[in-house]
């Protein structure tokens, strides 16, 4: 059985009192209703990694960065290199979202490079892929996002890719305005991506391979997404940023793995 996630990305929100407070209350639930087989994580913003990693140590909460720069070092102004997030005491880090590709001119190839940089240091990298609409319509989805995976992955070995995490954020999706994918939609583009990782490295590794959503989650719609075939957990944004919104999810995941290991027949 693959694994579950469920976690959030912060963006630019929060100062430090607000995270303390999230914190204190999403640890408190953990501590009485464990999140069993679903794995939990928090993205957040660089002035909080150290807070937040401090505030969630012994509790199931994986803490991540938003970004990271390839290069080690340098006269790089501004940016945050893949030592300077270890040094963090965190070990994931999110890259290539589309708000960072559209605002940012993060491209395919800058994406590449800086998986391999969060690799060569123990990081692991969440690599959001997505659509824009005009491609949806194009009917050209499926291409795309492929297309974005196996760029993100060039030169990453077999021994590497299962520690390379994928949301699949459609960029339409994504925001206040945000449409949500339905979930037989978004099911067919996490099959595309997982069929073009078999391409890659074979259907032993793309059939365990988590692939999560993003885009307009909502606790109406998280049960059917988590529901749908090859939809292996959410990456949620503004309905997780409260704590009581991201302790729900976790616990309708919680419920669907439950349901998931009993099997169709019960």
């Amino acid at each position: 059985m693959r694994r579950v996630l469920v976690g959030t990305g912060w963006k630019m929100n929060f100062l430090l009192a607000e995270a303390e407070a999230y914190l204190a209350q999403l640890c408190a639930h953990l501590r009485t209703s464990p999140p069993g087989a679903v794995e939990v994580f928090v993205v957040a913003p660089f002035t909080l990694l150290r807070a937040v990693r401090e505030r969630t140590r012994g509790s199931p909460v994986r803490v991540g960065a938003q970004n990271v720069h390839f290069e080690e070092s340098g006269a790089f102004t501004g940016e945050i290199s893949p030592p300077m997030v270890v040094d963090c005491g965190v070990d994931l880090v999110e890259l290539g979202h589309s708000e960072r590709r559209a605002l940012f001119g993060e491209t395919d190839l800058t994406v590449n490079h800086k998986v391999r940089a969060a690799l060569a240091h123990r990081l692991t990298p969440l690599v959001c892929v997505g659509e824009s609409r005009e491609e949806k319509e194009m009917g050209v989805a499926e291409e795309s996002v492929v297309r974005q995976v196996k760029m993100a992955l060039h030169g990453v070995s077999a021994e590497q890719a299962p520690e390379v995490l994928i949301a699949y954020e459609p960029v339409w999706a994504i925001g206040k305005g945000g449409t949500p994918a339905e979930p037989s939609y978004a099911s067919r583009i996490h099959a595309a991506i997982r069929s073009g990782l078999e391409d890659r490295y074979g259907a032993a590794l793309a059939a365990r391979a988590p692939i999560l959503y993003g885009g307009s989650v909502n606790l109406a719609n998280a049960g059917p997404l988590l529901s749908a075939p090859d939809i292996d957990g959410l990456f949620v944004g503004r309905v997780a940023w409260r704590a009581e919104g991201l302790i729900a999810l976790v616990e309708i995941a919680k419920e669907w793995v439950q349901r998931r290991a009993r099997g169709p027949a019960q």
